[in-house]
């Protein structure tokens, strides 16, 4: 098991990733992450000749939020592969606008986003986290969001 966090509150634009530093390293090279980075290498490395694949599951937690000069609407996030989002991981909310003087957004919500990514031999797959929230309409650009206390942890499975 590797663990990936990122306990400050990071704005993240449209279609960019969100930061992680490592917790728990993986130490066997299975896993490969730069600090700093939005993105982890997954390596194919099999234990036998006649493994063909490595699996892992991928799973994203964390809390995300509309910024408080932000536009309320839905806000998403995904894990992606090779910089193509993962629909299948996609976790959304649509947070409302608080009753205040002024109104505020900054409201956070916990998502959670799972995958179980399969690695040919001799491959190595690039995942991410990605802001993958949409404009309310086609004609509306997509929202920044706010993510704090990021959290993703890689298992290989088989």
């Amino acid at each position: 098991m590797a663990e990936y966090v990122y306990n400050v509150v990071q704005r993240v634009q449209p279609n960019q990733n969100v930061l992680l530093q490592g917790s728990i390293p993986c130490n066997k090279g299975y896993v490969y992450h730069r600090d700093g980075s939005g993105i982890l290498t997954l390596r194919g490395i099999v234990n036998n000749v006649n493994g063909c694949f490595a699996r892992y599951q991928v799973t994203f937690n964390g809390n995300i939020a509309v910024p408080s000069d932000g536009t309320v609407g839905p806000i998403a996030i995904a894990l992606s592969i090779n910089g193509e989002p993962i629909q299948t991981s996609r976790a959304i909310v649509t947070p409302a606008a608080v009753a205040t003087d002024p109104p505020t957004t900054e409201n956070f919500f916990n998502v959670t986003s799972t995958a179980i990514i399969t690695v040919p031999r001799g491959c190595c797959l690039s995942v991410a986290v990605e802001n993958v929230s949409e404009g309310a309409t086609a004609a509306d650009p997509a929202p920044v969001i706010l993510v704090q206390n990021a959290n993703l942890v890689v298992d290989r499975i088989a």
